[in-house]
């Protein structure tokens, strides 16, 4: 699979994803720990990907939605920005709005 198939298969697949520097338990810079911060937050499940660990990513991830830097924080399928927007909506309440619509797709989890 192509890496912009692929990156574009993981966009549409998490209804929030987080696409940055390390992982939220262990962000690798301080934008990508504070957008992960922002995100934690507001207490609604998200997917990450570590582009420090995946270099394809890291290197086209850019390519697919033209936005140089990380982190990068999609939505629905949506590009919502990096770190100072993110953490602007999470100031402003709009992204606690948001990511409580989004997880709502998120697949019910199976009993255990």
């Amino acid at each position: 699979m192509d890496v912009l198939d692929r990156i574009k298969e993981q966009v549409e697949s998490n209804p929030i994803i987080i696409y940055m520097k390390g992982t939220p338990q262990f962000p690798q810079c301080g934008f990508s720990s504070r957008a992960a911060a922002a995100l934690q937050d507001c207490g609604v499940k998200f997917a990450y990907v570590n582009i420090l660990a995946d270099p394809e990513v890291f290197e086209n991830l850019p390519r697919f939605a033209d936005w140089p830097t990380f982190p990068q924080i999609y939505i629905d399928g949506e590009l919502i920005g990096g770190c100072d927007i993110t953490l602007e909506m999470h100031e402003s309440g709009d992204l606690q709005k948001m990511v409580e619509e989004a997880g709502k797709k998120w697949p019910a989890e199976e009993d255990a």
